[in-house]
């Protein structure tokens, strides 16, 4: 008998569709026994007309929705006759009565395109998190390999056996070494290394850099006289000679050598040379500046010709120029289509020529020769005095940008501490704690490959401290309080400028646009710049320094570094009528499952878990809006819709008041650990997410403020105004933060987010640049809002280094809150953007230097699960003192994307409308043209071969959606080309709208009229979550002129990474795309170009794990061997 339809039904077609029932029920019109032929939803279950009950499917865990402990009673009254809601759900009434002949059902029709691509979709859904999260589990990401650990210090006593005979007060003398080692002792850090024992470099090793005349002339030293010695000594630049001095020279080298060493073979994380004499201004055939052998160079070529290395960074911040060392890399060949380079800079005191060396090749306009031309960068300091906010914003705004496009994978710092405070040379302010974050900054390079090699410093007092600094970052201590000044001088201002425009030509990372050239239509920008759109006087902002701080930290951290805050009970949490809203409760338990299969969990303190009370929640929300929040607890469903309907996307369960009150008070309970000296850092896994939480209302999935709340907390228990940054990451610009302290100048709020001129969530002016805060608050909201998706690690880390830090820095936060959403992340369904797991760390890393380290992330968006899980166990690693992973190789350097154009308008739109509050910001760069489509700015790699450039006019392009995780958008260079969708997305192959057989649409329309020599440019992904599909190489290998195993076709043929069958592509006859639709294959690579494509990311993917296929079908293909970048 057939089941009677509820009253308030409405029938369509066979179906009875009931508006009331919950998503996960479902009845139908069927003949029974034809359950299989219906598509159910991911755990919904479906009642028949005629009484069967069709068993739902077994989603996968991360995929499966919650369902309410209890019934509520509007789901048993939507029930239909005979059907009663018990614990496990609805049960279906036991079939009564006779079963009447039915008739036949009508013929099933093909489905159209909408309907197929409907499929498409569902089907990839249910399938895409067991991918993702199978896929990154065994992924050779070096987020899963043994992190190296230990410090290493090396030093010999046999270091101060020589001096200056003839002059006992020489400044160059054995008391630095001792003076150090007595400090380190003093201060617990040499039981905290790992002992290097020094050696001698060999004679090979010194001719790497020197000449054999050279060596052969200070071996001879070794018998000499001291009237020799001294006559010897005369013929060069302030230079003293000893008999020991040619065996102290060596044996510095090979000390330095010996740390490299163990630092390149992971038995160390970092180093620490304690050397001398010096080595920086040694140069290939003359010693100078109390230096011999240029140690640092020394280990730069071993780097590069005995270990293996093509990117070796040397950073010199002696206050000297250390000119030997940019004399043997001035020339050196760029990195090009195999050919390895160093990039050498140098920030030191130059006085326009009048301070030592008096060179010329000083100044930044210096910038290597020939090959090299790019790859020097000088920073000249043009009066003494300098203070740590002048180093810091050298760091900031001209070294890092360059270090991280550069990819280095070892960094050597000729670590000179003579520009320290009251060094009779340097006359420099810098303090010792500028060292540990200088140090702190470079760790972020190279995977934390850093090797520290002392050279000058002559006050003992300040070298010590300075040593000491610098070795406790190495150690992982958190980077104590700088002193002086908080912005940096105009003098410095100036000299960073100048070499900011010297090097945008090399570097794309340093490309900026002029203030007269930006378009003012944001609103507030005009008011913010004035009428004329230049700069208004500037407003003098408190002076941090003059404020009250919070004590600073032990030198060490806390034995529990990291605190972690969850509570289970937040994923009671959930959309009761729809099952895969993007802000499920699987976001917080697969984050936290990640940590713990990384080991990260147990690493961290695990903090006590709470409810935020009501004083608590009234910090920052109004009672009324607390009290209607709190009276949705026990509502019915009907009553739960409407009281989530009343706001901009929002959703309510009975238990959401509960989780959004333990979210608030879990992150205050990080708070609490932070600001106690209980841990030296916090990760609150929290959700409902809480940045767009208005004073009086709810909007964009939030509830209570958690990051607004922690600010006003934190300032509550200090009792005093702490100084608060938050930054808000998360791809949505945080309305409310912004709107709870737009006039308050004890916090300061940044945002890097998506703004698209207003239309992208949560809408309307209030992200734009040109908001800046109101009455004493001006100044102190920051916003840099992207105007088109696609933002990843080269718009987010510049805007970081470039913006936020520089004024961080300058406002001296005493704790920094991030709301760390990731949906800026790859393959996040709402932000668009493209940063990677490595990216994020690497902001955490940077922003540990802040606030004596006190950080707090909490978590906010973020809705591709694996996505978000990674990224958030990148920063967890960060927080712990793991530096970040060393970004993956790109594909080919000549051809690595810049910056979208786009982006820099958006950083020099908002340092425009800043710097009129923060002088950090005053920098005076000559104006440079940012058109997409014509590069004024050429990379300092040179272009690939032509022969080698001729193979990328076979490349097969395809646009993505801006949902998914492919690669931006190909663009034949100097062209746009139109947007062409080359796959609809059908379920089956050979589908048409129609429901006939035939190819897709849109599988056979022609390409866009073109030059015929127009070339593409590619930029694949550096991973993708399914390259665990990839199997080992055939033992047969491969064979690269093998016919289609379909229809023999010998044209476009592609292999399959999993299978290693050989089908034909798309513009054949499809039957690669076929397989991998049938078959779950998803990697596969192309005959004609070797490029990898990933079917379900839509992408070009580049990785190590290809390499193996890939350099095989290339020595199949032309004969020799791929080329190293490749």
């Amino acid at each position: 008998m057939v089941s009677p339809t509820p009253p308030s039904a409405h029938v369509q077609g066979n179906c009875v569709a009931q508006p009331r029932l919950p998503r996960a029920v479902r009845m139908v019109s069927l003949r029974a026994g034809q359950s299989d032929s219906i598509r159910q939803r991911p755990g919904e279950t479906i009642f028949l007309k005629g009484g069967e009950q069709v068993k739902p499917f077994p989603p996968h865990p991360d995929l499966q929705p919650l369902t309410p402990t209890c019934n509520p009673p509007c789901l048993a009254a939507a029930m239909p006759p005979g059907v009663s809601p018990g614990p496990e759900g609805p049960s279906a009434p036991a079939p009564s009565g006779r079963a009447g002949r039915r008739a036949p059902p009508p013929p099933r029709r093909s489905p159209g395109l909408p309907e197929a691509k409907r499929r498409g979709r569902a089907r990839r859904l249910h399938q895409e998190v067991a991918e993702l999260q199978d896929g990154l589990q065994h992924l050779d990401l070096a987020a899963e390999k043994p992190v190296p650990s230990g410090t290493g210090l090396a030093y010999d006593k046999e270091l101060t056996s020589f001096h200056c005979l003839w002059d006992k007060s020489f400044p160059e003398c054995p008391a630095r070494l001792t003076s150090i080692w007595t400090k380190l002792v003093e201060d617990g850090l040499v039981e905290r290394c790992v002992p290097v024992q020094a050696r001698l470099a060999t004679e090979e090793e010194i001719l790497l850099v020197h000449s054999p005349q050279f060596l052969a002339l200070m071996a001879s030293t070794a018998d000499m006289e001291e009237g020799k010695l001294r006559a010897l000594s005369d013929t060069y630049d302030s230079v003293y000679l000893h008999p020991n001095s040619y065996h102290c020279a060596r044996l510095a080298a090979g000390t330095v050598l010996a740390v490299v060493d163990k630092v390149l073979s992971g038995e160390l994380r970092n180093g620490l040379a304690l050397i001398r004499p010096p080595g920086h201004h040694a140069q290939r055939e003359r010693m100078e500046g109390y230096c011999l052998f240029n140690h640092v160079a020394i280990a730069a070529r071993h780097a590069r010709e005995r270990r293996g290395l093509q990117r070796v960074l040397i950073v010199d911040w002696d206050v000297h120029h250390g000119q030997g060392t940019q004399f043997i890399f001035e020339d050196d060949p760029r990195v090009s289509y195999n050919t390895p380079s160093v990039l050498y800079f140098s920030v030191h005191r130059y006085d326009n020529g009048a301070f030592w060396p008096h060179l010329p090749d000083s100044d930044s306009s210096a910038v290597g020769r020939g090959q090299g031309c790019g790859f020097t960068i000088n920073l000249p300091w043009n009066q003494p005095g300098m203070t740590d906010a002048d180093y810091i914003s050298a760091f900031l705004q001209l070294l890092l940008p360059v270090a991280f496009e550069f990819q280095p994978q070892l960094v050597l710092v000729a670590a000179g501490f003579d520009a320290a405070i009251g060094d009779p040379k340097g006359q420099m302010l810098v303090s010792p704690a500028c060292f540990a974050h200088l140090t702190h900054m470079l760790l972020a390079l190279a995977g934390g490959k850093v090797v520290l090699a002392l050279e000058g410093g002559y006050n003992l007092h300040s070298l010590t401290e300075g040593v000491s600094a610098a070795l406790g970052s190495l150690l992982g201590d958190p980077c104590p309080p700088l002193a002086g000044p908080a912005a940096p001088c105009p003098s410095a201002l100036q000299s960073i400028s100048k070499a900011l425009g010297i090097h945008a030509q090399f570097w794309p990372s340093l490309q900026h646009v002029e203030v007269s050239a930006l378009s003012t239509e944001d609103e507030g920008v005009e008011e913010a710049l004035g009428e004329t759109g230049g700069v208004p006087s500037p407003v003098e902002l408190p002076c941090p320094e003059a404020l009250p701080s919070l004590e600073a930290p032990p030198p060490r951290r806390p034995p529990a570094c990291t605190g972690l805050v969850y509570d289970e009970r937040m994923t009671q949490h959930y959309n009761m009528w729809d099952s895969q809203h993007p802000e499920r409760p699987q976001r917080v338990t697969r984050a936290l499952s990640r940590l713990q299969e990384l080991g990260l969990e147990r690493r961290c303190l695990r903090l006590p878990p709470r409810l935020a009370t009501e004083p608590e929640l009234l910090l920052c929300h109004s009672p009324e809006y607390v009290a209607r929040l709190r009276a949705t607890v026990g509502l019915r469903p009907r009553e739960l819709h409407r009281a989530g309907s009343r706001y901009n996307s929002v959703y309510m369960c009975g238990e959401s008041f509960e989780a959004a009150c333990l979210a608030a008070g879990c992150v205050l309970s990080a708070v609490d650990a932070v600001l106690a000296g209980q841990v030296q850092n916090a990760v609150a896994v929290v959700r409902p997410p809480g940045h767009h939480a208005e004073p009086d209302a709810a909007c964009g999935f939030c509830l209570f403020n958690s990051v607004a709340l922690a600010a006003r907390y934190a300032q509550q228990v200090a009792g005093r105004p702490l100084r608060v940054l938050i930054l808000d990451w998360d791809i949505h610009h945080g309305n409310g933060i912004q709107h709870i302290f737009e006039e308050d100048p004890s916090v300061l709020y940044i945002s890097l987010h998506r703004y698209d001129a207003g239309a992208f969530f949560p809408g309307g002016p209030a992200g734009g640049a040109g908001q800046v805060g109101r009455g004493q608050g001006r100044g102190y909201t920051l916003n840099v809002p992207w105007e088109e998706p696609r933002a990843g690690d080269l718009e987010y880390l510049p805007a970081l280094l470039r913006l936020c830090l520089p004024v961080a820095y300058q406002f001296r936060p005493e704790l920094v809150l991030v709301a760390a959403g990731f949906d800026a992340a790859q393959g996040d369904p709402l932000g668009g953007c493209l940063v990677t797991p490595q990216g994020y760390g690497t902001m955490a890393w940077l922003l540990a230097t802040l606030a004596c380290g006190r950080l707090i992330l909490a978590l906010e968006g973020g809705y591709n699960l694996a996505a978000t899980a990674e990224s958030l166990a990148t920063c967890v690693r960060a927080l712990l003192g793991d530096p970040p992973l060393a970004p993956p190789p790109v594909l080919a350097l000549p051809l690595s994307p810049h910056p979208q154009p786009s982006a820099l308008h958006a950083l020099s739109l908002a340092s425009a409308v800043h710097r009129t509050y923060w002088a950090c910001l005053r920098l005076h760069v000559p104006s440079m043209d940012c058109d997409a489509s014509e590069d004024r700015s050429p990379a300092p790699q040179e272009a690939l071969p032509p022969d080698d450039l001729s193979s990328l006019g076979s490349l097969s392009l395809e646009d993505r959606s801006q949902e998914g995780m492919g690669s931006p958008d190909s663009v034949p260079v100097g062209w746009t080309r139109r947007k062409m969708k080359t796959e609809p997305e059908l379920e089956g192959v050979g589908i048409n709208p129609e429901g006939e057989e035939g190819p897709p649409e849109g599988a056979g329309l022609a390409a866009p009229d073109l030059p015929e020599d127009a070339l593409y440019a590619v930029t694949p992904l550096s991973w993708c979550p399914h390259l665990s599909s990839v199997a080992p190489v055939p033992p047969a290998g491969l064979d690269i002129l093998a016919p289609c195993q379909k229809c023999g076709c010998q044209g476009e043929n592609w292999v399959c990474l999993t299978c290693y069958q050989v089908l034909c592509s798309r513009y054949v006859a499809g039957h690669m795309v076929a397989h991998g639709d049938a078959s779950g294959h998803p990697m596969v690579l192309s005959f004609a170009d070797l490029s990898a494509w990933c079917y379900d990311c839509e992408a070009y993917i580049h990785h190590p794990t290809l390499l193996p296929a890939k350099i095989l079908a290339h020595r199949l293909k032309f004969g020799n061997e791929l080329p190293a970048l490749l």
